[in-house]
């Protein structure tokens, strides 16, 4: 038996500014911090110890995941992975959701967030959000970085990245993940088994931890919102 715990970001300064953030890298709020703590408070109550821990390459993520191991007091170096990045948000990349509903409709909008295979226009690789000319990423192939994806696309990366470096592990060792809602969204796609239209309707919340039980043959016992209050509803698994 083993957990893997799965953590979404605290709130971040473009969260709370309503911008399609995407791999823009910027850091927590001040209430994301305290999310943050909060999830490693709830962690700490489960009195699980984590064996590996693993980030994306963002501010956001990796943040959240220091706050974490603090509060669990535990000095395990962790992995940073840009495979657990959030979904690229292409040509949307820095504009507000909000006005974007009411220049292209909320319908148009929805679309763009929450559909399986539709990617947003490229962003430019002259602009400054694009991740080419961001310097945490400036150790990943060009080749490897995107201009745009579809939450398909986010999906394929995130799971090729689970299959080579956590599938093998998860039987025997506890994990927790600090990563973004559509990496994390793409992991229960696998995970719960989801199809296309359920993947869609699912939300993350920022900073709850989400904490899954797996038997021996890696399929799950059962699956819980650590902070009751904040939880979104599950998949039936």
């Amino acid at each position: 038996m083993s957990y893997l715990i799965l953590v979404r970001h605290g709130q971040s300064i473009w969260n709370l500014e309503k911008r399609f953030t995407g791999w823009v890298d910027v850091d927590l709020t001040e209430n994301g911090k305290s999310e943050a703590k909060k999830a490693g408070e709830l962690i700490k109550k489960e009195e699980i110890e984590i064996d590996h821990y693993y980030s994306s390459f963002q501010l956001r993520s990796k943040n959240t995941l220091k706050l974490i191991k603090e509060i669990l007091q535990d000095s395990k170096v962790f992995n940073e992975s840009w495979e657990l990045n959030e979904r690229h948000y292409g040509a949307l990349t820095g504009l507000n959701k909000d006005e974007m509903k009411v220049k292209l409709g909320e319908e148009k909008v929805h679309q763009f967030r929450r559909s399986w295979d539709l990617r947003p226009d490229p962003l430019d690789k002259k602009n400054p959000y694009h991740p080419i000319n961001i310097d945490t990423y400036k150790e990943i192939p060009i080749n490897q970085i995107p201009d745009t994806e579809s939450l398909k696309d986010t999906y394929e990366r995130v799971f090729n990245f689970y299959k080579k470096e956590i599938k093998n592990k998860i039987s025997k060792n506890n994990i927790l993940i600090s990563a973004h809602g559509n990496s994390i969204r793409a992991l229960c796609k696998y995970l719960f088994k989801l199809d296309e239209n359920q993947i869609s309707k699912l939300e993350i919340p920022t900073g709850n931890p989400l904490l899954i039980n797996l038997d021996e043959d890696k399929k799950i016992i059962n699956c819980k919102y650590l902070d009751k209050e904040r939880a979104k509803d599950l998949v039936v698994f």
